[in-house]
């Protein structure tokens, strides 16, 4: 069993859904991390462990991710934005900042926009939901998934990604990968990748691009200047500054910061940079 660098608790919610989350530090907000696809919740330890000493901070796994249950859900953004106001309501937490990675940026977004009362701010670092998708880019992008599934394994389309959600020095996301398939490998497979493709289908099909202009909620939004994830360099030719600043002008309280020298994992890549503009935020 993998062991967190935090106490693991667990909280049941409505649909036979049982989450793992760690909950650490105190203080006048609540700082909620919410992880990207196929990840957990150490993932924002860099952030968790400088950030406590200021504010409560806590992560959450994921239905179908982590440590929390591997059930048949019916995965996808909605779904996973009603489970995080959910617990959001289930801990009774007020002051709420949401925090998101990728597709958990996707999440937070799907969350403040279905209810809208549940966060005050949103932290959003490398967000999926900022790219549109025509039919064809649909057609096209689940050709190529099937085509890398028939040729690859789930530990290596796991290792790939993270890998390539690193601008400089991939290795340093080894420990992740290590951790990550370790618990990949207590799930049933089948349920896993069900999953997989659900949050997948989830994040194309249930956009909240044309909703952003009325979330009110103060945003800010950082990404790499090197993501290679976002934009999907194969059917959008942009660069990923130009996509974010797009659809940052449409929401009437965000901010954008783009950070050089840095890939998907913002967080993790310039994560003393991400603690300090998180901290400056929530004091504004």
């Amino acid at each position: 069993m993998i062991s967190y660098p935090y106490k693991t608790h667990y909280l049941a919610l409505p649909g036979n859904c049982n989450i793992a989350y760690a909950d650490e530090g105190a203080g006048p907000g609540t700082l909620l991390f919410i992880h990207g696809l196929a990840n957990y919740l150490p993932v924002w330890r860099k952030n968790i462990d400088e950030l406590r000493k200021h504010y409560r901070c806590i992560a959450i796994d994921l239905p179908g991710s982590g440590l929390s249950d591997q059930k048949e859900h019916p995965y996808g953004v909605a779904f996973f934005a009603d489970t995080v106001y959910q617990f959001i309501s289930a801990m009774r937490l007020t002051n709420v900042c949401i925090v998101g990675h990728s597709m958990g940026g996707q999440i937070a977004m799907a969350t403040v926009l279905r209810y809208p009362l549940c966060a005050a701010r949103m932290v959003l670092c490398a967000p999926a939901g900022f790219e549109r998708f025509t039919a064809l880019d649909k057609t096209l992008y689940y050709s190529t998934l099937r085509m890398f599934d028939f040729m690859s394994s789930d530990e290596h389309s796991l290792r790939s990604t993270i890998e390539n959600s690193f601008y400089r020095n991939s290795s340093q996301g080894e420990p992740m990968v290590r951790e990550l398939i370790a618990l990949m490998k207590t799930y049933k497979t089948s349920y896993y990748r069900k999953m997989i493709e659900a949050c997948i289908k989830g994040m194309l099909e249930e956009p909240v691009y044309d909703a952003l202009h009325t979330i009110q909620q103060p945003t800010l939004v950082i990404f790499g200047r090197q993501d290679a994830l976002i934009p999907n360099k194969l059917l959008h030719h942009t660069t990923t500054e130009k996509l974010a600043a797009e659809a940052v002008k449409k929401m009437p309280h965000a901010a954008l910061l783009v950070l050089p020298d840095c890939g998907h994992f913002v967080q993790w890549e310039k994560a003393a940079e991400v603690n300090q503009y998180i901290h400056a935020f929530m004091q504004q």
